[in-house]
C-alpha cells in the first residue's frame, strides 16, 4: 500500500495522515470549497476539490471520490469517522473499483448498522443484553404489553443510525403512544427507517466502551475500555481512559464480550464496542461502531499502540503483530473535545473567526486538530475545534494535567467548551468518579461558571504541574483563606 486517499476533513483527516506519512505512505486529502486552506490539504502530498461546501455536495459523494482515488492510483481509501465511514454501499463500491477499504467488511458494517441486526448477531454468542424486543415493533398494543412486562421506564430506539436522534424515554404507559410516535417520525426524518424497538431504560447508567481490534486471519483482541459518560445531547464530551470504576474482573469480562460482539461479524479493524453500566456494575450490550472513534486518541496513550497504523496494517493482510497477553494499561488518559459551542446557551454552535488560536503544549499534552488562527469555522460541518489528550501516571495527575492545559488553550473569536471542561475536572462527582450521564443534567446549568474559581483553579493546576510543593502544602493545610482556593483544594 503506497498511496491512501482519506475520504473525510479536518483533525481526523490530518491525524490519519501523520500515521501513514511515518509509514512511508503518500496521502491524498479531498477537501470542499469552504475547506481549500484547511490544514489537511496543505499536509497532503496531493488535494483534489470534491465540491462545494455543503457535505452532500462534496465530502458524501461516493461516485466523485472514488473517481478521484482511481485517477490517481490510489492503493486504500481510509474513511475517518462521520461522513461515509459507516457507509456499507460505499465500502462495497470501494473494494468493487479494486482499492481497499481501510476498515471492517461490508457485512459488518450492515449487520452493526442495525441495531436489531446486531442483537440477532450477538445473542448467539451469549453477550448481556438490556431486557426488550429482539424485533421492530409498530403495533402499540404490543409495545403496552411488552413495557409492562420490562417494567418502565423504557427507552424506544430507533434501529438505524444514532446520536439520540429516534430515541425517547418513557416513564409509564400513559405517554407510550405519544413518544412512539414522536420517535418513528424522527427516525424516518433522520434515517429514512422508522424501525424502532423497545428495551427496559437503565437509571443512573454509565457509557463504557471498549475498543476491539481484529485483523484476517481471525485474531481479535480488546484494548481496555474508555469511560464516555460525560455527555451532552447524547454526543460525548469528555472521555477517559480507563474506567475510574471497574474492577480487574469486570473490565475482564467487559472485553472478553466485546471480542464476542467482534466475532460475530468477523471483524476486521479498529472497532469499538459500547455498552451500558449500572450502578450495580451489570454491563449490558450497546452497540458496535464499526469504525475508528473521535476518543481513540486515549485508548493510544494507555497502550502505546498507534490504532491508525494498526488500521492500515490489518488492511493490508498483515496479522497484529501482539496478542491479547502482551497489552496492559500503563497510566491514565483524558480526553475533552473543544467545541466551537456555548456551554451556557445549550451547548449551541458558536460560529466565527479564530482571531487568536494557540493550542497549548508540554510533556504529556497532545492536541490533534484541523484549525490554524485566523480561520473561519464552517457552518457546514461539526463545530469541533481540536481533541485535547492529556497523558500522565495516574487518574490524579491526568486530571491536574488537564487543567493545567485547558488553562494554557488560547482561543478568541469563539465560544468553546474549554471552560466546560474545566468545570468537569473540578467538579467532586468527576473527581471521586462517581458520575454517570446524566452529568450535564445534574450539575451544569447557565450561569454555572465562576470565572474566578476557573482562573484559580489554573493556578492550582499550574502550581501541581510544576511541582510548587510548599504553595500546595498551604492549601492543604488551609493557611490560604480565599474560599475558591478552598473549592479547588475540595
Amino acid at each position: 500500500m503506497k498511496k491512501i486517499l482519506v475520504a473525510n476533513r479536518g483533525e481526523i483527516a490530518l491525524r490519519v495522515m501523520r500515521s501513514a506519512k511515518e509509514m512511508g505512505i503518500k496521502t491524498v486529502a479531498i477537501y470542499s470549497e469552504a475547506d481549500r486552506l484547511s490544514p489537511h490539504v496543505r499536509f497532503a502530498d496531493e488535494a483534489v476539490c470534491v465540491g462545494p461546501a455543503p457535505s452532500n455536495q462534496s465530502y458524501l459523494l461516493k461516485e466523485k471520490i472514488i473517481e478521484v482515488a482511481k485517477s490517481l492510483q490510489v492503493d486504500g481509501i481510509h474513511p475517518g469517522y462521520g461522513f461515509l465511514s459507516e457507509n456499507a454501499d460505499f465500502a462495497r463500491m470501494v473494494e468493487a473499483a479494486g482499492i481497499t477499504f481501510i476498515g471492517p467488511s461490508v457485512a459488518a458494517i450492515e449487520t452493526m448498522g442495525s441495531k436489531l441486526a446486531a442483537k440477532a448477531a450477538v445473542a448467539k454468542f451469549d453477550v448481556p443484553m438490556v431486557p426488550g424486543t429482539p424485533d421492530k415493533i409498530t403495533d402499540f398494543e404490543e409495545a403496552i404489553r411488552v413495557s409492562k412486562e420490562i417494567g418502565f421506564p423504557v427507552l424506544i430506539k430507533a434501529s438505524a443510525g444514532g446520536g439520540g436522534k429516534g430515541m425517547r424515554i418513557v416513564e409509564n404507559e400513559e405517554e407510550l403512544e405519544e413518544q412512539m410516535k414522536m420517535a418513528i417520525s424522527e427516525a424516518t426524518s433522520a434515517f429514512g427507517d422508522g424501525s424502532v424497538f423497545i428495551e427496559k431504560f437503565v437509571t443512573s447508567p454509565r457509557h463504557i466502551e471498549i475498543q476491539v481490534l481484529g485483523d484476517k486471519h481471525g485474531n481479535i483482541v480488546y484494548l481496555f475500555e474508555r469511560e464516555c459518560s460525560i455527555q451532552r445531547r447524547h454526543q460525548k464530551v469528555v472521555e477517559e481512559a480507563p474506567s475510574a470504576i471497574l474492577t480487574p474482573a469486570i473490565r475482564k469480562a467487559m472485553g472478553e464480550a466485546a471480542v464476542n460482539v467482534a466475532k460475530s461479524v468477523n471483524y476486521i479493524g479498529a472497532g469499538t464496542v459500547e455498552f451500558i453500566v449500572n450502578n450495580q456494575l451489570e454491563f449490558y450490550f450497546l452497540e458496535m461502531n464499526t469504525r475508528l472513534q473521535v476518543e481513540h486518541p486515549v485508548t493510544e496513550m494507555i497502550t502505546g499502540i498507534d490504532l491508525v497504523k494498526e488500521q492500515i496494517k490489518v488492511a493490508r493482510g498483515e496479522q497484529l503483530s501482539f496478542k491479547q497477553e502482551d497489552l496492559q494499561i500503563n497510566g491514565h488518559a483524558l480526553e475533552l473535545r473543544v467545541y466551537a459551542e456555548d456551554p451556557e446557551n445549550n451547548f449551541l454552535p458558536d460560529i466565527g473567526t479564530l482571531v487568536k488560536y494557540q493550542p497549548p503544549k508540554g510533556d504529556g499534552i497532545r492536541v490533534d486538530d484541523g484549525f490554524t488562527e485566523g480561520m473561519d469555522i464552517p457552518i457546514y460541518y461539526d463545530p469541533m475545534l481540536s481533541k485535547l489528550i492529556v497523558y500522565a501516571a495516574n487518574r490524579k495527575e491526568a486530571i491536574e494535567k488537564m487543567k493545567f492545559a485547558i488553562s494554557q488553550y488560547q482561543v478568541s473569536g469563539v465560544k468553546t467548551t474549554l471552560d466546560f471542561g474545566m468545570f468537569v475536572m473540578n467538579h467532586p462527582a468527576f473527581i471521586s468518579g462517581d458520575f454517570d450521564t446524566k452529568f450535564v443534567d445534574n450539575y451544569f446549568k447557565p450561569g454555572t461558571f465562576d470565572k474566578d474559581d476557573l482562573e484559580i483553579a489554573s493556578l492550582v493546576a499550574a502550581l501541581f504541574i510544576e511541582g510548587n510543593n510548599e504553595y500546595l502544602q498551604h492549601l492543604e493545610k488551609g493557611n490560604l483563606e480565599n474560599r475558591s482556593l478552598w473549592k479547588v483544594r475540595r
